[in-house]
């Protein structure tokens, strides 16, 4: 059996990683220390704590740690750690594999240029991520209407060239109509116009809009004339300080009592070329300085463009050690500035004002919709913590549930939960949602602080009368049917929500934002639910579908599985298609089709 105060007096006064670990061998949180010693005991003393260290320490079973030779191996160490496990109580930014980037293809002969979600060390250039895919598709399209460039991705020669070419939005490089340097003059200035150089692509721009002209090419110049034109005007709109550092981030918090807001702004050439926001739940009691530190690590640990210099509200304790870490990624100087006044420091605060009105403004929008439910519905008290559930199976078989919750109007992913259901037998619905309900009001009166949490404010059944009925019945059991209010959402012949009901079949009708919020979550809880039961629906065809055929070992499914994505995808491949397979012959493969 793990003990902490045993433990505690092992830890060596040396610097490394901390792994804090839950009852369930679950991380939940890594840091980093110069001194092992001191930072871990700071944990478990009785010293000033907040709310959200008081929490994690609660659910702290045991813990490990990893020493180093310095804190700048600590630092690289902690933040792979984090990105691998997503801790719970740490600073986590959203999965950035998820965010677009825009890849130039450089090893290609005329490399193309398209969206992307990863990045592979493949020699190509990267530019990103984009926080909002709207924002990549719409510079992406830019390039594609302003520059002749290729527009296929898998490029080949052609016995043709296609329609772009002569709309003239290609110079038909498949039919070898355009030199590799000429197109790679133009790919030259996207990736300028993607750094954010627009004063160097403008003035190649004028001088080939010049020779143009003298070599009375006149079409050729006006096409060029109009790329300068709307170079231009992005530009200008781009323009918002005459701010002189050329390659900057610019970082902004503020924290209100529901959330943290990060706004990060682009300068390149003086100009702002971009921006971002971040959202940070849970964090409201954690200081400025650590949220900072811990955002700054998160957000550069996997960035493909760095600036020369990061500009943030305030000091932070490790900046020194981020500072060489960054550097070291670059290969060039990169600095952490705290401006105490001037232009710099007027920019800082606006990126501050800026994360400022858009936490508000969302923290005003969930408001109104937790007040428009109290008042619609004739609540109490505001609906801060609202669950749903769902069942999914088909012909009673896998029946399992979803369950999603809505935190001061946002839907917290980190509490979703999944059910198997264990005591009903068939296709009843009702009584699935009556057991799931009962489970999960059972966790938290036993287990306050455990993974579910307190008990909800409001109850919304993915369904109608009997659904409403049936969770009613199981906050029966604890006497909680008339401490938290239920009630259904009907759907229209549409299958889309129509409107909330109570148990009395009472229609309260609801706005267009209501309406919004709650078609989210019923989303939300339908797709957890049809997601698992795919997930163990799948398992239970891979087991009893390749399994059982002799001669299909564990290599052998991965592969099929690798190469044909799913059980009927192998039951319908031919013959041949699965000799493909290394270690599969004709006779193997036969086997497999008659067992399928």
């Amino acid at each position: 059996m793990f003990n902490i105060e045993a433990e505690l007096k092992k830890l060596p006064a040396k610097p490394g990683v901390y792994i804090m670990r839950n009852k369930n061998d679950d991380i939940i949180y890594v840091g980093k220390a110069i001194s092992l010693k001191n930072r871990v005991t700071q944990y478990f003393r009785k010293t000033n704590k907040t709310q959200r260290i008081l929490n994690m320490v609660s659910l702290i079973d045991h813990f490990e740690y990893i020493v180093t030779d310095n804190e700048a191996e600590a630092l690289i160490l902690e933040c792979n750690l984090i990105k691998e496990n997503r801790p719970k109580f740490n600073v986590l930014l959203k999965d950035d594999k998820t965010y677009p980037y825009i890849r130039i293809g450089m090893k290609e002969e005329y490399p193309s240029i398209y969206i992307t979600r990863k990045i592979l060390n493949d020699g190509a250039k990267y530019f990103g991520p984009y926080a909002n895919p709207g924002a990549a598709r719409e510079m992406l399209n830019f390039i594609k209407e302003k520059f002749q460039i290729r527009q296929c991705k898998n490029f080949k020669s052609k016995d043709r060239a296609c329609l772009n070419y002569h709309i003239k939005k290609c110079l038909a490089p498949c039919m070898r109509y355009v030199s590799r340097e000429d197109y790679m003059k133009q790919i030259d200035q996207i990736i300028m116009l993607l750094e954010g150089k627009t004063s160097k692509i403008l003035k190649q721009l004028e001088e080939e809009m010049n020779e143009a002209s003298e070599k009375l090419d006149f079409e050729n110049a006006a096409r060029i004339r109009d790329r300068i034109q709307s170079i231009e005007r992005i530009s200008a709109k781009q323009k918002v300080s005459n701010i002189s550092e050329n390659n900057i981030d610019v970082i902004g918090l503020y924290k209100n009592e529901l959330s943290v807001c990060i706004e990060v702004f682009y300068v390149r050439g003086s100009k702002m070329i971009d921006r971002e926001h971040y959202f940070l739940d849970e964090l409201k009691d954690m200081p400025d300085d650590e949220i900072l530190s811990g955002f700054l690590k998160q957000f550069y640990m996997n960035k493909v463009e760095y600036p020369n210099k990061i500009m943030i509200q305030e000091e932070i304790e490790d900046r020194e050690i981020i500072e060489n870490w960054l550097t070291e990624k670059t290969g060039r100087k990169v600095e952490i500035k705290t401006p105490q006044k001037g232009e710099k420091l007027r920019f800082v605060e606006m990126a501050k004002k800026n994360a400022e009105i858009t936490l508000e403004n969302k923290s005003k929008d969930k408001f109104e919709i937790l007040n428009e439910l109290k008042e619609v519905l004739d609540l109490e008290t505001l609906p801060h913590k609202i669950e749903t559930y769902d069942i999914s199976n088909i012909s009673g078989t896998n029946i399992v549930a979803g369950m999603c919750v809505a935190q001061d109007g946002i839907i917290k992913r980190n509490l979703t939960r999944r059910f198997k259901i264990k005591n009903v037998f068939g296709q009843d619905d009702p009584k699935c949602t009556e057991e799931v309900v009962t489970r999960r009001i059972k966790h938290s009166l036993e287990n306050p602080k455990g993974g579910f949490g307190t008990l909800p404010n409001l109850i919304l059944a993915d369904g109608g009368i009997t659904q409403i009925k049936a969770i009613k019945r199981a906050l029966k059991v604890y006497d909680l049917e008339e401490k938290i209010p239920v009630y259904g959402m009907v759907k229209d012949d549409k299958h889309s929500t129509r409107a909330l009901i109570d148990e009395n079949r009472k229609e309260f009708k609801i706005s267009q934002n209501l309406f919004f919020f709650i078609t989210n979550l019923q989303n939300e809880v339908h797709n957890t639910a049809i997601e698992y039961h795919r997930k163990l629906r799948e398992k239970e065809m891979t087991k009893s579908g390749l399994d059982d055929i002799k001669g299909i070992g564990k290599a052998k499914r991965e592969a099929l599985l690798k190469k044909f994505g799913t059980v009927e995808k192998i039951k319908n491949a031919s013959i041949e298609e699965l000799m493909e397979i290394k270690g599969i012959n004709k006779q193997l493969a036969q086997e497999i089709k008659n067992s399928l």
